[in-house]
């Protein structure tokens, strides 16, 4: 791949470029030190992937970002010092349309800190990238059979799956809503299981209602937004608990859409809604054809606000969406529909 780096310190980018040059696989198309200089490198040699640095001068990372997104889209991952120290700027970041984060590996005597991390994130954005016009048919591992509901008096679930863009859309759909205590809402949200604290914490400070990083082997909770958490796959069983399972372990996705959409519609029997929001790629969108067809309701976010209109576009090539609407629309209908106040 062709990688390009956005970092105004100095021994910061060499610690990105040796990584990068490290294996025969990617090579530095450009170091920019600012972040108007990464808008304008992208524009005129548009890399695979850009490290993005989120404290740039002139631009900050996430102003750079957005500017790429809608100028020269291509794959971003933002690089940064800390990133558990910046979690606001991290998910602004994210909702401008960067993919993933970690953190900035460090030179040392010999090696370069944190390099293996690095060089495992940028094989999952490879990934990503090349599975963005395909699509794997997911299956849960099957279960045995369990006769009895767990589902703490749980009427209805709502199935939110996102990527790109996906945590300020989230914060602006469920902002202010109280939902009825018969509801359960469980987010899967392609990010890095060392971050995804982060998110249900920052997420809690968004919305009105509580927010729960899944653990596993946890049951539905009413009236909760239940955040995945793993790198892992989030599977709801025939018992209706919550698990996490690594199989398909190559599915770049993780944790995937499809997977759990796929597990709503095979094992849960009351109301549902799914709901596929802004991303890369095509997760979701097979996991939302067959809510569809188990009788449940499905909606996907449309084109125009969408941060990148991946996952949505092909629900809709699918015909998986049985309404697709505009990001403001989408919290409306989820009070219309379910009740509960504002």
């Amino acid at each position: 791949m062709k990688i390009g780096i956005a970092n105004d310190v100095p021994m910061a980018a060499e610690a990105l470029r040796r990584v990068v040059v490290g294996t025969p696989h990617h090579e530095v198309a450009w170091i920019a030190r600012t972040g108007l200089e990464a808008v304008r490198m992208c524009a005129d040699n548009r890399p695979d992937l850009v490290l993005m640095d989120l404290n740039m001068p002139e631009l900050d990372g996430v102003e750079a970002t957005r500017r790429i997104m809608e100028q020269s889209p291509c794959a971003i991952l933002v690089v940064t010092g800390r990133p558990q120290d910046s979690v606001n700027q991290v998910f602004r970041a994210l909702g401008a349309g960067a993919l993933d984060v970690t953190a900035t590996p460090i030179l040392m005597p010999g090696h370069t800190e944190g390099g293996a991390a690095l060089l495992a994130k940028i094989r999952t954005m490879e990934k990503l990238i090349r599975h963005s016009g395909g699509s794997q048919a997911m299956q849960p591992r099957a279960t045995p059979p369990a006769p009895e509901r767990r589902d703490a008096g749980i009427q209805t679930l709502v199935a939110i799956g996102a990527s790109t863009g996906g945590p300020l859309a989230l914060a602006r759909i469920l902002a202010g809503w109280h939902p009825p205590a018969n509801c359960s809402i469980v987010v899967v949200q392609h990010i890095d299981e060392n971050f995804a604290d982060h998110f249900a914490k920052w997420l809690s400070d968004q919305v009105a209602m509580p927010v729960h990083a899944i653990d596993h082997g946890d049951e539905l909770r009413p009236g909760t937004v239940m955040i995945a958490k793993s790198n892992d796959h989030l599977v709801l069983d025939q018992k209706l608990q919550l698990r996490y399972d690594a199989v398909p372990r190559e599915y770049a996705y993780r944790p995937s859409v499809d997977v759990f959409f796929r597990c709503v519609a095979q094992h849960w029997q009351g109301n549902a809604i799914g709901l596929l929001l802004t991303g890369m790629g095509r997760d979701g969108a097979e996991g939302l054809l067959a809510m569809r067809r188990a009788g449940k309701t499905t909606v996907a976010q449309d084109q125009a606000s969408s941060a990148v209109y991946g996952m949505p576009r092909a629900a809709a090539e699918l015909d998986a969406a049985q309404m697709i609407l505009p990001l403001e629309k989408i919290g409306p209908f989820l009070r219309s529909t379910i009740g509960g106040r504002l």
